[in-house]
């Protein structure tokens, strides 16, 4: 249904808007809003990066629970509004301005960023597990997932546009940085609950088969672990996503330190959005014109040029968002073909193992983007510390020895995750477009008999 294509895609412009907010700039808000103390942004990080792993290895558990449920809504909508209400609800209060002992508020901040990661779990795995039940064609996989992919650029990139002209307004009429903070988190909240409150009410699932039997537990590690196919999508995607999110995580900081124009970082990210929702954009295009392999190898060299040309741009705005034009058009590309490359392991773990489990193999999407987003955060946070970025007394203080070391952590970290990424894909995925219409066609007739 050509309609589901709009109605799914559109619930993840707030959904990524918010989890902007909190992935992106909870780092830049601690260190420079909140103004903590390296040894402070230590232990804020050090929670981070622990709530996150442990919150990703708890994602195949929601799955089975996600997978298990029978109600008159099915079994993905009941998730994606609880969990949505929850993280819209906590994800605010991480940037209540609360006046408290240090003590006082690293507990709470725990308390809250757990309960933002286990509603956003909620959330996160129902809703890009329906993605496999909307439709078993391959090209009608990509446009739906396309059009989620730029929605959700969308969202994120009006955030990465806004995000300094909007907390500069709010601080102007609220009295500070901090409240602004905390008004905006709201806002973002309510928006992220209203668009997906129409991908509830719109979207209708059209792939259904035989009922089965509930998934058990202790079969969830055979699901994700004899699905060959879909650990080889995981960990590519997790090196990916690592990059990926290492590279946007620093970038307010880079233009604050490094280019010494913090606004000028609103129109690179407006320019860096539209370069990937162009990419989204013309995937169909490049689809129908090459091979999955080919277009994932010619993505990553367009994405490898603009790192090499980025680290050795001198402080020009040209030349830095030419760079990023590359980059992020090139990882428009690579996100989109990875998910349409996850959904299809779906019906491969089907035709292997004679269970169907879009929650249980789509719960690897969250466990990747929380793994990649706590070690990101990690190598954001540590390379700060040590550099001495928290501890630089204003924006002249920055040696250039600091800002190599963290053009060093932002770019050549990233390309080399990138680059071994690829390699992998290359080297072990096999779902081709032969290979997965027989998987169908294996399908249809086992469901017949």
């Amino acid at each position: 249904m050509k309609s589901n294509r709009f109605a799914y895609g559109i619930g993840t412009i707030g959904r990524d808007m918010s989890y902007t907010l909190l992935s992106m700039y909870l780092m830049f808000y601690l260190t420079e809003v909140r103004d903590f103390s390296g040894r402070m942004i230590l232990i804020l990080t050090t929670i981070i990066v622990i709530i996150r792993v442990f919150d990703a290895f708890n994602d195949p558990f929601m799955g089975v629970i996600v997978d298990n449920t029978k109600s008159r809504y099915g079994k993905f909508k009941p998730w994606i509004v609880i969990g949505v209400i929850g993280s819209g609800i906590t994800a605010s209060l991480m940037f209540h301005d609360f006046i408290i002992p240090d003590l006082l508020y690293i507990v709470l901040f725990t308390i809250f960023y757990m309960l933002w990661e286990v509603f956003y779990t909620m959330n996160d795995i129902a809703y890009w597990s329906m993605l496999p039940s909307l439709s078993q064609d391959q090209k009608e996989r990509e446009k739906i997932g396309g059009w989620a992919r730029i929605f959700a650029n969308i969202g994120l990139f009006t955030v990465v546009g806004g995000i300094v002209p909007i907390t500069a307004y709010l601080s102007s009429q609220l009295g500070n940085m901090q409240r602004a903070y905390f008004l905006y988190a709201i806002i973002l909240a309510f928006i992220m609950i209203a668009f997906q409150m129409v991908t509830v009410y719109f979207v209708k699932e059209t792939v259904h088969y035989k009922k089965q039997a509930d998934t058990k537990l202790r079969d969830m590690f055979k699901i994700i672990g004899k699905n060959d196919q879909l650990l080889w999508a995981g960990i590519s995607m997790t090196l990916f996503m690592t990059g990926y999110m290492i590279t946007t995580s620093f970038g307010l900081h880079f233009f604050k330190y490094a280019y010494q124009n913090e606004a000028m970082y609103s129109f690179f990210g407006v320019v860096l959005g539209v370069s990937q929702v162009i990419a989204l954009l013309l995937f169909p295009v490049f689809s129908n014109l090459l091979s999955r392999n080919r277009l994932y190898l010619i993505a990553t060299l367009i994405v490898i040029s603009g790192y090499i040309l980025f680290f050795f741009s001198p402080m020009n705005i040209i030349w830095i968002g030419l760079a990023g034009i590359l980059m992020f058009f090139g990882q428009g590309i690579l996100q989109l073909l990875i998910l349409v490359l996850l959904a299809d392991t779906v019906e491969y773990g089907q035709y292997k193992l004679g269970q169907r489990n879009e929650s249980v193999s789509f719960a690897v999407q969250p466990f990747v983007n929380k793994l990649s987003g706590a070690l990101s955060q990690g190598v954001v946070g540590v390379t700060l510390v040590v550099i001495g970025i928290t501890e630089a007394t204003s924006v002249e203080s920055v040696t250039p020895q600091m800002i190599i070391g963290m053009k060093s952590a932002m770019l050549i970290l990233p390309l080399v995750l990138i680059v071994i990424s690829y390699i992998l894909y290359n080297r072990f995925y096999r779902i081709d477009a032969q290979k997965y219409k027989e998987i169908i066609e294996a399908l249809s007739k086992r469901d017949n008999t």
